[in-house]
C-alpha cells in the first residue's frame, strides 16, 4: 500500500522539477545571455510561479499529476522551509523572535479589528469574514482549512475565502520584495519583518524572500522572514480556539477541536535544523570543517530547489477561474485585509521597532 502511494505522487514531483529545471533555464537565458549579467537580476522562483500559472491554466493538470503537485506544495515545500533554518546562526532566531511577536500581535489585532467593521457594512457571511481574517493574519489556506471545522464554514465558503487569500497572496508575494526594498532602503531586518508578517502564506513568504535573495543578494532577509512567518504560524494555536469561542457563544454546543490537529509541527524541523547547524558550528569549527561547510551549501541549495518546486507546483494549481467567480465583496475585504497589514507593518516598524533595533 506504501509503494503505490508513493509512486502515485512521482509523476507530479517529477514536473514540479522539470518546471524549476525550466525556470531555470530562462532565468539564465534572460538575465545572463540577453541582459548580459553576470548573475541574472530575475528571481527563479518568480519564473516558476508565473509559468505554472500560465500551464496551469491554459492546459488542464490530469489526477496522474495532481497529487504529486499536491504532495509538493504540502510536504516538498516545508521540508525546503526546514531546509532554510540551516542558515541560521546560533540564537538569530530567538533574537528575531523578540522583535517579530509584538509586531505580529499588532497586526493580528488591527486586521480583525478592521475587518470586523467591514462586514458589518459589505454583510458577507460572518463565516466567510473569520476564514478570510484567519487567513489573512495568520497562515493562509492552512489556518481557513483548520478553521472551517470549527465554525461550520461550508464548502463554498472555504473555496471563496482559499480563492481569496490566493489571489492576494500571490500579488503581495510579487510586489512586496521590490517595495520593501524601496521603502525600508534595503535594510534586512526590517525587510525581512515586512515580509513575514505582511504576506499571507508560509509558501508565499517563503518565495517572496526568495525573490527578494535573488535580486538583492540577501540571505539574511529569507532567514528573518521565514522565522517571522514561523512563529506568525503558531499563533494558531490561539486564534482558532478564540474563534470557535467567538463564533459559537450563545449556542449549546461547540465543535471539539484538537490543538495537536492545528499545531505546524514543521516548525520544530525549522528549529531542529537550526540546533543541528550550532552544534555542527562547534563540533567541526576545526577537524572537518571544509565537510562541514559543504553539506551546509549542499542544504541551503537543496531547500532553493524544494523551494521553486513548491512554487510552480503552487502556480499550475491556481485556478484563475475560480478567483473570479468569487464575487466583488470577498474581494474587497481581501483587498482591505491584505492593505492593513501591510500598513500596520509599516507604522508598527516605523514608529516603535526602529527605536529598539
Amino acid at each position: 500500500m506504501f509503494s503505490k502511494n508513493y509512486l502515485v505522487v512521482i509523476p507530479g514531483i517529477i514536473l514540479a522539477f522539470v518546471l524549476y529545471t525550466l525556470s531555470q533555464g530562462f532565468n539564465n537565458i534572460i538575465g545572463t545571455e540577453i541582459l548580459g549579467y553576470d548573475k541574472s537580476p530575475i528571481s527563479t522562483a518568480m519564473i516558476a510561479i508565473l509559468l505554472g500559472m500560465l500551464f496551469g491554466n491554459i492546459f488542464k493538470v490530469r489526477d496522474g499529476f495532481q497529487r504529486g503537485l499536491d504532495f509538493t506544495r504540502e510536504y516538498i515545500l516545508k521540508l525546503g522551509i526546514i531546509f532554510l533554518g540551516i542558515q541560521l546562526k546560533p540564537f538569530e532566531f530567538l533574537d528575531f523572535g523578540k522583535i517579530a511577536i509584538p509586531l505580529i500581535i499588532v497586526c493580528i489585532v488591527s486586521v480583525l479589528i478592521v475587518i470586523k467593521l467591514l462586514i458589518k457594512r459589505l454583510k458577507i457571511p460572518t463565516r466567510m469574514a473569520y476564514l478570510i481574517s484567519i487567513g489573512s493574519t495568520v497562515c493562509g489556506t492552512t489556518a481557513i482549512m483548520a478553521t472551517a471545522p470549527v465554525i461550520k464554514a461550508n464548502k463554498n465558503e472555504v473555496s471563496y475565502a482559499i480563492a481569496n487569500i490566493t489571489l492576494f497572496g500571490i500579488l503581495s508575494m510579487l510586489i512586496y520584495p521590490y517595495f520593501a526594498n524601496f521603502y525600508f532602503n534595503g535594510e534586512p531586518l526590517l525587510i525581512g519583518l515586512f515580509l513575514g508578517t505582511s504576506i499571507h502564506e508560509t509558501s508565499q513568504v517563503a518565495a517572496a524572500g526568495l525573490i527578494y535573495e535573488q535580486q538583492f543578494s540577501s540571505p539574511e532577509t529569507l532567514n528573518i522572514a521565514t522565522v517571522t512567518k514561523l512563529i506568525r504560524n503558531t499563533f494558531l494555536i490561539i486564534m482558532i480556539p478564540l474563534f470557535a469561542f467567538l463564533y459559537n457563544r450563545g449556542q449549546t454546543k461547540e465543535k471539539s477541536y484538537s490543538i495537536l490537529s492545528i499545531f505546524p509541527y514543521f516548525v520544530l524541523g525549522f528549529v531542529g535544523m537550526i540546533i543541528l547547524r550550532n552544534i555542527g558550528d562547534q563540533i567541526f569549527i576545526s577537524d572537518y570543517s571544509d565537510n562541514w561547510e559543504e553539506t551546509i551549501l549542499t542544504i541551503k541549495f537543496l531547500s532553493k530547489i524544494f523551494l521553486t518546486m513548491a512554487m510552480a507546483a503552487i502556480g499550475l494549481s491556481t485556478n484563475l477561474k475560480d478567483i473570479k467567480s468569487m464575487g466583488y465583496k470577498p474581494f474587497i475585504v481581501g483587498f482591505v485585509a491584505m492593505l492593513t497589514v501591510g500598513i500596520v507593518c509599516i507604522i508598527t516598524i516605523e514608529s516603535y521597532l526602529k527605536f529598539f533595533i
